[in-house]
């Protein structure tokens, strides 16, 4: 489903999108999802794919979406759970995994801040037919802590903690994200640094250097956009 908020198309998509609905999205689009969704960083990265150690559960069936994330959550005496914000942490650090991940879990959805290189998305999401979606900003993670319905299970907390357990949650409404990669690899933080880029010239033209540097800082105002 499909409408209009100003220029932003905004989308509700299930967890287990159809190829064809993954195609449909367009950087920039506005996604909210749901159904289930799991956590999974890098000590999950590192238990299953550095370390072999079978996965939990079945992901391939649970969830096609895994968010690169670390919940403000706690756990009960009876069991139960308390899940206040679930944040999003920086997917770059992820990308060396990403690529068995893939093979291991069937993830066709990956939610993080901040994103990927192109390179990544060319090399590594494409050939898995998966797609990029970022958090909007900072301090979001209280907002989409409301878009979670339930705690099913929590994995590994043992093991890892509970800041690096994979936590399965089941959501509503759950976002808003942003289209940050579409199944063809174009990148919306390329495209748009890239003409920010263009213009940096003109905005620092007839400034002179800083006086004072940092050990290591550069002068190259290009620098400037990652």
């Amino acid at each position: 489903m499909a409408e209009r908020a100003g220029k932003l198309k905004s989308l509700r998509l299930g967890t287990k999108p159809t190829r064809e609905e993954l195609a449909a999205l367009e950087i920039g689009n506005v996604v909210y999802l749901d159904g289930v969704v799991y956590t999974g960083r890098e000590g999950v990265y590192q238990r299953a794919v550095e370390e072999g150690e079978p996965l939990p559960a079945d992901l391939k069936a649970l969830s096609h979406v895994n968010f690169h994330c670390s919940p403000a959550a706690s756990i009960n005496d009876d069991g139960t759970f308390n899940l206040a914000a679930v944040t999003a942490t920086a997917s770059f650090r992820f990308s060396k995994w990403m690529a068995r991940w893939f093979e291991l879990s069937g993830a066709k959805i990956i939610i993080g801040k901040g994103g990927m290189t192109a390179e990544d998305y060319k090399s590594v999401f494409v050939p898995n037919g998966a797609v990029y979606l970022t958090t909007v900003g900072y301090g979001t993670g209280a907002l989409l802590g409301r878009g979670v319905s339930h705690v099913r299970d929590v994995f590994w907390k043992d093991e890892l903690g509970i800041a690096q357990a994979i936590w399965v949650l089941e959501v509503e409404n759950f976002g808003p994200f942003i289209v940050e990669s579409d199944m063809g690899g174009n990148s919306l933080f390329e495209r748009e640094n890239a003409k920010i880029a263009a213009n940096l010239d003109k905005v620092y033209e007839g400034t002179r250097p800083a006086i004072l540097h940092r050990y290591g800082e550069s002068d190259d105002r290009s620098d400037e956009v990652i």
